[in-house]
């Protein structure tokens, strides 16, 4: 019987798996304390079952015990002599650190981070585009206020949910996260606008939960454009103000230069006092009309320190940050993050964390292959044969290759019988 033309001698699982350094992650792990007093569920194991779960998208310890009953000699093969208990896998999200899979994500990056940032076929990337990081947050709600405090104000009825923040930073270019940091969702945002991790020459998306002047001032002496939205309670002063209008006699958009004015206290280096200082930011108002928003017409105000390029980049530089917007919607709709492996801090962290490498290693998969997938449509494909025997590029990039072969053979003439003497 043939194996058809996609066979191979390993799971897909494994062949997600060739991706990592085995030994340097059981190294990354022996380093930062994972493998101590641990006998048998060292971190390579810990990371194959939990990469297995997500991206099955089990919703349980049960359930992952379970399939891997099932699935014992396939995983044998990927290094797990012993198959895990509940009580292991939950004792291993408890007592090994969520920062060592932080460790191996950021491993996986950088040792691929070529693939992501290949140049479009078309060569119709903006210049600015390889420099642009965008900043954002996204909210995943738990299940008890007591493991992450919960976001705004106190309901009346007393019951507030708790949940936990993922703040990322994504390059232009990539569509993965490239820096993750986790707080309550009572954190506000704007701690991650770090001007010191930022390059001379650099542009900035982001939103306007960021605005922050002192910061935006620091990022015009070091040479960083920013582009956010206004917000409209925002106190400045107008120093020119100009208004473009189109052939029909109606504004087409408008900019505005302006000063804007923060009192804060910094503390003198000499007297070691505290001293009150008065920070003067100039920046420039991009107003235009967006008629694509929801079938109408809405006027749109960005805020940027970019004082002399067109406002048609501006524009067009504020709109990429929608990337990180469909980063997170895509995370959540493939992967499991409404129920969780465990009721702690740091197991809800190595969850998020296996999440976010599945979703690297799916995305450098969509890098890889020359055929267009959709990244929902091949994390289906990935989830239903994870464990079959199947050459996953192969397939990819050909699909249909075993059944044209087999309706050819079937249309084929069948040969003649063939004559015996008595």
């Amino acid at each position: 019987m043939s194996k058809g033309t996609h066979f191979l001698g390993q799971p897909i699982l494994n062949q997600l798996l060739n991706y990592f350094n085995k030994q340097k992650i059981l190294q990354t792990s022996r380093e930062m304390g994972g493998e101590r007093y641990v006998k048998s569920f060292n971190a390579w194991c810990h990371l194959t079952v939990m990469l297995y779960a997500v991206i099955m998208r089990f919703d349980s310890l049960r359930e992952i015990t379970s399939a891997t009953m099932m699935e014992w000699r396939k995983l044998a093969h990927l290094g797990i002599k012993d198959l895990p208990r509940r009580s292991t896998l939950s004792d291993a999200n408890v007592r090994r650190s969520h920062e060592i899979f932080g460790k191996i994500y950021q491993q996986l990056y950088l040792t691929y981070k070529d693939k992501l940032s290949a140049d479009s076929p078309s060569g119709k990337v903006p210049k600015w585009m390889k420099k642009l990081r965008i900043i954002d947050s996204t909210t995943i709600s738990l299940f008890s206020n007591l493991i992450f405090k919960g976001v705004g104000r106190n309901p009346k009825t007393g019951k507030k949910k708790g949940g936990m923040k993922v703040h990322a930073c994504i390059q232009g270019n990539e569509g993965v996260p490239c820096d993750v940091e986790f707080t309550s969702a009572a954190t506000h945002d704007h701690f991650m606008l770090c001007p010191g991790k930022l390059n001379r020459g650099d542009y900035l998306a982001i939103d306007r939960a960021y605005i922050d002047y002192a910061k935006f001032e620091e990022l015009t002496q070091r040479g960083i454009i920013y582009v956010t939205k206004m917000k409209q309670n925002l106190t400045y002063e107008v120093t020119k103000s100009t208004w473009y209008m189109n052939e029909k006699g109606l504004m087409q958009w408008k900019e505005e230069f302006v000063i804007f004015r923060k009192d804060i206290k910094s503390k003198n280096e000499e007297t070691g006092d505290m001293e009150k200082k008065t920070i003067e930011h100039h920046a420039r108002i991009v107003t235009y009309i967006d008629e694509k928003k929801k079938g109408s017409a809405k006027v749109i105000r960005l805020l940027t320190n970019d004082l002399e390029t067109e406002y048609e980049e501006i524009v067009a530089i504020y709109k990429a940050r929608w990337a990180i917007e469909a980063l997170f919607k895509q995370i959540k709709q493939n992967f499991p993050l409404r129920y969780f492996y465990g009721e702690s801090a740091n197991a809800i962290k190595i969850q998020v964390w296996v999440t976010l490498i599945a979703n690297l290693l799916i995305t450098l998969l969509q890098k890889c292959v020359s055929r267009s997938w959709s990244f929902s449509g091949l994390a289906t494909i990935v989830r239903i044969m994870l464990m079959y025997y199947i050459d996953m590029q192969g397939f990819l990039e050909y699909p249909e290759k075993d059944w044209e072969e087999s309706l050819s053979a079937m249309m084929e003439s069948p040969p003649e019988p063939v004559k015996t003497e008595k």
